[in-house]
Parts: structure tokens; sequence; C-alpha cells
């Protein structure tokens, strides 16, 4: 992701201190933020789900593509640079360079999501029906309309499958 540091022009350079919140999950900023240096730890709830190291990894994106509340909390664990624009979606339409090494960046992340789902659910094939949530998840990583999602274990069942 370090090809993103080239487009961090227009925005704001932030020193953040270790403990620092920079993104509140449920919360809405329509920001982006980019890594410069340090070290950022991602939070669903109270767990730490990633830490985040590299130079130009951007955060905030879901939010600005969804149009809806950030999806995590991203807190500094270390002494920290980023580089926050505050018209993200702006941003965005404007340098289609940066939305396309973003829309990379996902689709990296969908295909690893997709990857490990499947080699989850051919291992467990033969254990009964308590993975059966993974062949929907699968299912609906296809080309489906937006759904609403909220995380937890009680879901329902996707109404478009």
């Amino acid at each position: 992701m370090g090809a993103v540091l080239d487009y961090c022009t227009g925005g704001t350079e932030r020193q953040v201190k270790a403990g620092t919140v920079v993104i509140t999950e449920g919360g809405t900023s329509g920001h982006l933020y980019v890594l410069m240096q340090g070290k950022l730890e991602v939070l669903k709830g109270e767990m730490v789900v990633a830490t985040v190291t590299e130079p130009g990894a951007v955060l905030g994106e879901m939010s600005v593509l969804l149009g809806q509340p950030h999806t995590a909390t991203v807190r500094a664990c270390s002494d920290a640079v980023i580089y926050e624009f505050e018209d993200a979606a702006s941003l965005l339409e404007q340098q289609p360079g940066m939305a396309l090494l973003i829309a990379k960046m996902l689709a990296q992340r969908l295909n690893a999501a997709n990857t490990y789902l499947a080699d989850l659910k051919r291992q467990y094939a033969d254990h009964g029906t308590h993975l059966t949530m993974v062949g929907e998840v699968l299912q609906s990583m296809i080309n489906l309309p937006p759904q609403e999602v909220s995380p937890g274990s009680d879901r329902q069942s996707d109404p478009r499958m």
C-alpha cells in the first residue's frame, strides 16, 4: 500500500500519541486515514483483530465507501503519524488512482476471506451443521445486492438466498 503515500496531499498530517483513538466503532466521520509511521490496532468491541504497521495502510475506507458508521475502532499502539482526509468521498472521486488502489486492497482482503472460509468449509464438511454459516457467508460474498449486516452470534438467515 506504499503507493497510497503518493496521494497524501491536500489533507492533514497528524501526530497521535499511543492510546489515542483515531476511529470509533459506530461513529461516522467521512474521514479517510493513511498510516505514515507507527503502529495502530483495529478493535471490534474490545477484541484486537489486527495490528497495522505498514506505511500507506488505509483506514476508514469501508465507512466512506458504504456511507455507514465505522465498523471498528482504530487506536494507536505507539506514537504514530497519520494523514487525514476530511472529505474522503470527494477525494476518491477526484483521485481515481487512489480509489483503484483502495479497490485492489479490498479485493485482496475479500480474496483472503473467501479462501479462508472455503478452506474452513472443506476441512469441517463432515462435522455436522455447526459450521453451516460458513457456506452462507461464502454465498453472501458473491454478487448480491447490499444488505445491512450486524455482527453477533444470533444471525438471521439471508433472505436473498
